[in-house]
């Protein structure tokens, strides 16, 4: 399964008349936040077989005026999977949006209040962990997780409640946006654990082997060192 990740900025070459032939197998598209809503849609026509998952970032999305005088919040066509989780073909996908909060704006959130919202999921992961034998493949979020790609001051400090999730539910992949890569030798892909973190700034594809996700199984491994490491060419 071919998997685009994107977020943050709009690239030229997926919105070109002629569309990349990497792009042409795309079967779903992850939106990580900070993209808008046009951008999205047309997306989800072009590209990925007519499926968009997404989560919100933190800014304050521009509002599209309608034929009808109403003013469009949500991209057509497009699924918000904030604090939820989907069966795609198979794939466990699930999203927690925002960022730390830092100036009182929407979808900004405490480490508490991520906390809380990471615990809503439990149900879903739960029955997950019952009915297929693991909990969560893919995790989008806006936000990094804390120590993993993230910058220092508070508006783009990462998550602890991610590096919690990644240690108890083991996805295998959390995708993210937020952080803004200027230096072609910035990391962008690191390996926690079981979890392959990816910053999708623009845009990254993903393959998964489908045999891969069908002998997934959650296991709990306490002696495994938890410091992240950063893949060669990331």
């Amino acid at each position: 399964m071919k998997i685009l990740a994107v977020s943050d900025q709009v690239v030229g070459q997926l919105t070109a008349s002629v569309t990349p032939e990497r792009f042409h197998d795309v079967d779903v598209i992850l939106s990580c936040g900070d993209l808008p809503l046009d951008y999205m849609e047309y997306l989800v026509t072009r590209i990925g077989k007519g499926t968009l998952f997404y989560v919100n970032g933190n800014h304050v999305q521009k509002q599209v005026l309608q034929t009808n005088g109403t003013f469009k919040t949500e991209a057509e066509g497009c699924i918000n999977i904030h604090r939820r989780i989907v069966n795609h073909k198979g794939l466990l996908i699930g999203g927690l949006e925002g960022s730390m909060e830092y100036n009182q704006g929407p979808h900004q959130y405490s480490e508490l209040h991520m906390r809380a919202l990471a615990r809503m999921m439990g149900p879903a992961l739960l029955y997950n962990r019952l009915r297929y034998g693991r909990d969560v493949d893919i995790m989008i979020s806006h936000a990094a997780p804390r120590g993993i790609h993230d910058e220092p001051d508070r508006c783009h400090r990462g998550f602890r409640t991610f590096l919690r999730f990644m240690r108890r539910h083991r996805p295998l992949y959390w995708l993210h946006g937020h952080i803004h890569i200027y230096r072609p030798d910035t990391v962008r892909v690191t390996r926690y654990l079981d979890t392959t973190v990816v910053n999708a700034f623009e845009y990254q594809l993903i393959e998964i082997d489908e045999a891969e996700l069908s002998r997934r199984r959650r296991r709990r491994l306490p002696d495994q060192d938890d410091t992240p490491t950063d893949q060669p060419g990331g």
